[in-house]
């Protein structure tokens, strides 16, 4: 193993050290660490690159963490999680596709899969760690452009700045094991009901119940801030995805299923996402109901 070692002076800034400390890359013998391919240590944990045998390439945080993201490198068409496929659901849920903001960068396969599929849209891609960045470039194939862009940006603070409206917005930060609880709270997620065109939808993807326990709170905050909210199971994994509008939309099971169907062939996706919302709908039960909406004040000590 490869020991860092950081100058140390009676003058050197307690900031110094620890930036010097997460931007050293570990390197690894490829023979101790099968599959890895890069590890680097940032001011928000350890970000570790793994591919396997089928090419598959995934984004953990930490090396035994749940994969953030997967990509098959040269096709952006491959949306290879569940919950990715499942929250596709939400582009039907609005009439336009032209802005769409993403929280949670990731290894960036959200925001290129659109940039795929909507070619004239303008999308945001927001992410507060600068080494997550740096790895959807140049493991994951994001690609700026003129009409896609990463910003190194507090997703919150972001939203909060906002001055044009988004379509769609993509609530996909994730620390380590949970959603940060700065994006949970109903101050947060009206500023994102703010920043949502009239006719515009919130995605949001989050852990269930089983390993979240804020999961009842958090669906009973998003009631409280939007009109109409359903949530979907994700078959095979432990995701749910809600889908929020600011609108009385009248959504039911038929019309979700329909309105899934008829994405899947003008995207001309590979999944069938009229099945996969047939699976998920509906998830939530009245124990959602009963969860506490979250709040500001409270964070660091969210039940």
């Amino acid at each position: 193993m490869r020991v860092w070692r950081v100058p140390w002076s009676n003058g050197a800034s307690i900031a110094a050290v620890c930036l010097a400390i997460a931007s050293a890359v570990i390197s690894l013998p490829a023979t101790a660490a099968p599959g890895i391919l890069y590890e680097k240590d940032s001011l928000f944990g350890r970000v570790t690159v793994k591919e396997d045998e089928a090419g598959l390439r995934s984004l953990h945080f930490g090396r035994d963490g749940a994969r953030q993201t997967v990509v098959k490198p040269g096709d952006p068409d491959h949306l290879e999680l569940p919950y990715a496929r499942v929250a596709m659901i939400g582009l039907a849920m609005t009439e336009h596709v032209r802005r769409v903001l993403v929280v949670g960068l990731g290894g960036g396969s959200l925001p290129s899969f659109l940039r795929k599929q909507y070619p004239a849209a303008e999308i945001d891609a927001v992410d507060i760690d600068p080494v997550v960045i740096e790895v959807a470039k140049e493991f994951f194939e994001f690609r700026e452009d003129g009409r896609m862009r990463a910003h190194l940006a507090d997703g919150r603070g972001f939203i909060e700045a906002a001055r044009r409206p988004y379509d769609v917005i993509f609530l996909d930060a994730f620390g380590s094991d949970s959603v940060p609880e700065r994006l949970t709270t109903v101050e947060f997620l009206r500023a994102v009901r703010q920043a949502l065109t009239p006719g515009g939808v919130v995605v949001g993807n989050i852990w269930g119940p089983y390993a979240n326990r804020l999961y009842h709170s958090m669906v009973r905050t998003y009631r409280e801030t939007f009109e109409e909210l359903v949530v979907l199971d994700v078959k095979g994994a432990g995701n749910k995805i809600l889908i929020a509008l600011p609108r009385k939309g009248g959504i039911n099971k038929p019309c979700m299923i329909t309105l899934g169907r008829r994405l899947k062939s003008e995207l001309r996706l590979r999944f069938d996402l009229g099945e996969l919302v047939d699976f998920g709908y509906p998830v939530e039960t009245e124990g959602a109901r009963r969860g506490t909406v979250l709040r500001d004040r409270n964070l660091g000590r969210l039940e």
